[in-house]
This record gives structure tokens, C-alpha cells and sequence, in this order.
């Protein structure tokens, strides 16, 4: 997705949430400067391919026991339940936020890390982002894209990663381990969450096709 075309729904996101775009910015330049380019078509494995984009819901390691898919793109601490399952990772997409230490590993590991740099974890990122394998990380940013610093669209980690995968064209999208109405999250969180369903609503009228975790919701959400 081109900025251009999601620059008016991350304008809506930050009057909604009341952000700054100006920290988003800083942030983004923050991470720039922390980062190397990244060999975008080692993402090509995702092509054509059936892609889990796990979430980091209690739910995941129930859904992982029944999971048909050829690839996998884990959100945040997801990943370590992955790998507790003994289920190998094809990307990881984290903003540092929860279980930060998996994108030492992970990148150590050579799996292509997804970086996100916004205006709440600038020190994080500060502090995390050297300590990476560089080679490993791609930067991304929810403000306008610089340099090497991508945006593909998206707002929370796992629509993030669902905005990803389609980018490289993935053949299908299937979602273990997401629950819109987790009754142990917060409000802000919660706020996220409706975010992100909109967020997949607007990628299923783009791809022409319906994701089963919105199945139930569509009455109730509006294209972003």
C-alpha cells in the first residue's frame, strides 16, 4: 500500500487517539538512523503461500493445534508461543512493547524482524535496536516512509503484519491466536483492537475476500 492511500486513515487514527505525529515522525527518524537497509525480497516466501498471522491472544495455543498453513508471521509475544509449539517462524513483527527480548533472538536467528518505531517506544527503541542483527531488521513506521524506514499500512502489530503479508502478495490470510473482545485488556487497548478490525475490514474489501476472525462483526464496523 502506498502512504498516499493510507495517509488520510493514519490522520483519522491519530485525531481518535489523540497522537502526535510529530513524536510518530520523531520516532521514525530515531529508528533510521539505528538501522540498515533490508533485502525486502527475502520476504517472498510469503508469496502465493497460506499465511498465519498469529496473535498474541490466550486463544493461540489452542488454534495452533489445528493450524493449516504453509507460513508463518508472529505478532509480538506470539512468537515465543510459536516456538513453544515447535512451529518455525517466517517473520516476526514487534513495536518492542511486549516480550522485547524475542527480536534479539530472533534476528540473532536470521528471521526477518519487523521493527516499529512510533511515539511511545522511542526509548526502546534507543536502547533495543542496536543490540539486533541488523542485517535482520526491517524498520517501519505508521507516519510517512523515509530512506530505508517502510510503511505498508496498518496500525497495531497484527494488522501491521496482515498489511505486510498482502504487500508481498500473499496468497491467503488466516488469523490464529485473535480476540477482538479479550475481557482482559484495557481500554486503550481495547480502542486498538476496534482499530484493527476495521483496519482488516478495509484489507478483505481490497483483497476481495472475507477473513473468517471478522466473521460475526462486519455489521458492526465502517471502512476506515
Amino acid at each position: 500500500m502506498d502512504f498516499s492511500e493510507f495517509e488520510s486513515v493514519y490522520e483519522r487514527i491519530l485525531r481518535d487517539f489523540g497522537f502526535d505525529r510529530e513524536g510518530d515522525e520523531r520516532a521514525r527518524d530515531v529508528l533510521r538512523e539505528l538501522t540498515t537497509s533490508f533485502d525486502e525480497s527475502r520476504l517472498s516466501s510469503l508469496a502465493r503461500e497460506r499465511v498465519a498471522i498469529c496473535g498474541a491472544a490466550p486463544s493461540l495455543a489452542d488454534d495452533l493445534a489445528s493450524l493449516d498453513a504453509d507460513r508463518i508471521v508472529a505478532v509480538s509475544s506470539a512468537a515465543a508461543v510459536c516456538r513453544d509449539h515447535g512451529l518455525d517462524i517466517d517473520v516476526y513483527v514487534t513495536d518492542l512493547d511486549a516480550e522485547p527480548e524475542l527480536a534479539g533472538v530472533l534476528s540473532a536467528e536470521g528471521i526477518p524482524t519487523v521493527v516499529h518505531a512510533h511515539g511511545d517506544n522511542v526509548d526502546a527503541v534507543r536502547e533495543l535496536v542496536p543490540t539486533l542483527t541488523q542485517e535482520h531488521v526491517l524498520p517501519t513506521t505508521q507516519a510517512a516512509p523515509v530512506a530505508h524506514v517502510r510503511n505498508y499500512g496498518g496500525f497495531t502489530d497484527g494488522d501491521r503484519a496482515a498489511f505486510l503479508a498482502d504487500h508481498v502478495g500473499a496468497g491467503e490470510l488466516v488469523f490464529p491466536g485473535w480476540d477482538f473482545d479479550d475481557p482482559s485488556v484495557g481500554e486503550l487497548k481495547r480502542q486498538k483492537l476496534e482499530w484493527a478490525a476495521r483496519l482488516l475490514y478495509w484489507l478483505e474489501q481490497r483483497r476481495g475476500v472475507t477473513f473468517d476472525v471478522l466473521d460475526g462483526r462486519r455489521d458492526g464496523l465502517e471502512l476506515p
